[in-house]
């Protein structure tokens, strides 16, 4: 048999052993790829159970709402940068311009709609 042959037995064992190496390779890119997070590309920043969120809201603790409830007091001026919030995670109390997640929630949430006629 002539040891050129594509079937001769290390031809065969040699290339199995590239398909291996190369199948672990494939596998941990995508492992990598699976776990790669980029933030605007609608992944997540971190894997986390929702967020809840406390005002005060007319001098008085409000809450707890959530992220979506609390965009809707944004939209509806009742939340502003000088309000104060809290959520589980802060020490203390915080004006809402201090706090990423609620700024996030500001730049998302569209202003009021005024028709111009």
């Amino acid at each position: 048999m002539n040891q050129d042959d594509f079937y001769s037995i290390n031809r065969l064992v040699e290339f199995g052993m590239t398909m291996a190496v190369a199948q672990q390779m494939v596998e941990s890119m995508n492992h990598a790829i699976k776990n790669t997070h980029i933030a605007g590309a609608m992944n997540p920043m971190h894997n986390s159970a929702p967020s809840f969120y406390y005002a005060m809201i007319e001098n008085k603790q409000a809450g707890p709402f959530s992220e979506q409830e609390l965009s809707r007091l944004i939209s509806e001026k009742k939340i502003g940068k000088e309000t104060f919030i809290w959520k589980p995670g802060l020490p203390q109390w915080e004006l809402a311009e201090k706090i990423p997640d609620v700024l996030r929630l500001v730049a998302l949430t569209p202003p009021p709609f005024h028709q111009n006629t």
